[in-house]
């Protein structure tokens, strides 16, 4: 993965040409064209610092600003954060803009994106700078910049802190960086590998556990992350955790086609339900009766009959179920005729 991104980095450099390739570009539905070959430039770009690649890092953060803008679904994620990082690295005053416009990018980066990275070149130069500025968006700007008490020294913990998130060798990333990132190239079997050498020799504790097992359903190996839930549920305390816990079993176990582990589960979720008071009135209630009915649409006839008829005993005293369970329980009950 990262030879192919330090040869992309490699043709980037030859030719500004090749930055079209680059750029946010949009499909019908929202997703960006070029997302992947964006980031895999910025990885490539976080292991080879050149002073001579500050042009580049500003174009790449501009078209991070555009891709977070216009995100159907909003978020940061790591390639916004990495582009803002290495073009804060620079400490150029008139970068502020361009950190500015992907801090209001949307929601999540308003208040997600550190605020340090608008700071980068130092506060009072950035103040200083934008002041006697004619920027379309000067007067935004110093309105952001004069209501944040960030001196000097913050920035420069920042900074500290930011290198050692994005080092320098690749080798000292955390494992579970590179599943990340394998996950977005598309490349499944190596972000598999990254995943077990993370969890190799780490104690099994339920942090681990946890992390594991949504990092196996991502993935869509969803029998190993039941096996993994199954083995977290020993930690579970408390008849709400425990159901929970269950709750999130058969949701694996139904995603693994084991459907008559599903039910079991489901069955230890309601037992446990019997402990919590009021669940009918809360989320896990919903999210319980919406299990039973996603079951019932998807097993064997003679087990999905008798878990609708479950469905539908559980559904009757939860109040407010949201469409998703509505469709859920039609579809069951088609199944079920």
């Amino acid at each position: 993965m990262m030879e192919s991104a330090r040869r992309d980095l490699a043709r980037t450099r030859e030719s500004a040409a090749a930055w079209q390739e680059l750029r946010y570009e949009s499909t019908n539905d929202g997703d960006d064209v070029n997302e992947v070959r964006r980031a895999k430039v910025l990885w490539a770009l976080q292991y080879d610092r050149r002073p001579e690649d500050l042009p580049l890092l500003r174009f790449l953060a501009e078209q991070e600003a555009l891709c977070r803008r216009n995100a159907p679904f909003q978020g940061i994620g790591e390639q916004v954060q990495l582009a803002g990082f290495l073009l804060a690295a620079h400490g150029q005053v008139e970068d502020v803009w361009r950190q500015h416009a992907i801090k209001r990018a949307n929601f999540d980066t308003w208040c997600g994106y550190d605020q340090e990275h608008v700071f980068a070149a130092g506060a009072e130069a950035t103040v200083a700078h934008v002041r006697a500025s004619d920027h379309p968006d000067r007067d935004e700007v110093l309105e952001f910049l004069l209501d944040r008490d960030v001196d000097d020294e913050d920035v420069r913990e920042w900074l500290e802190g930011r290198r050692e998130w994005f080092p320098n060798d690749p080798g000292d990333e955390d494992p579970l960086t590179w599943v990340q990132r394998a996950k977005l190239a598309g490349e499944r079997e190596l972000a598999r590998a990254e995943l077990d050498r993370w969890a190799l020799g780490r104690s099994r504790d339920i942090g681990t556990l946890t992390q594991l097992r949504y990092e196996l359903a991502d993935l869509g190996d969803f029998a190993e992350a039941a096996r993994t839930q199954r083995e977290a549920l020993a930690f579970a305390d408390g008849d709400w955790n425990r159901a929970v816990g269950w709750c999130v079993l058969a949701e694996l176990e139904r995603q693994a086609g084991d459907h008559g582990s599903a039910w079991d589960a489901l069955r230890e979720c309601g037992a446990a339900l019997g402990g919590v008071a009021d669940w009918r009135e809360v989320g896990l209630g919903r999210d319980f009766v919406k299990e039973l009915y996603l079951l019932a649409g998807v097993a064997e006839i003679g087990l999905a009959r008798e878990v609708f008829a479950e469905a539908q005993r559980q559904a009757r005293d939860v109040p407010g179920l949201p469409p998703v369970v509505l469709q859920a329980a039609a579809d069951a009950a088609e199944r079920c005729e």
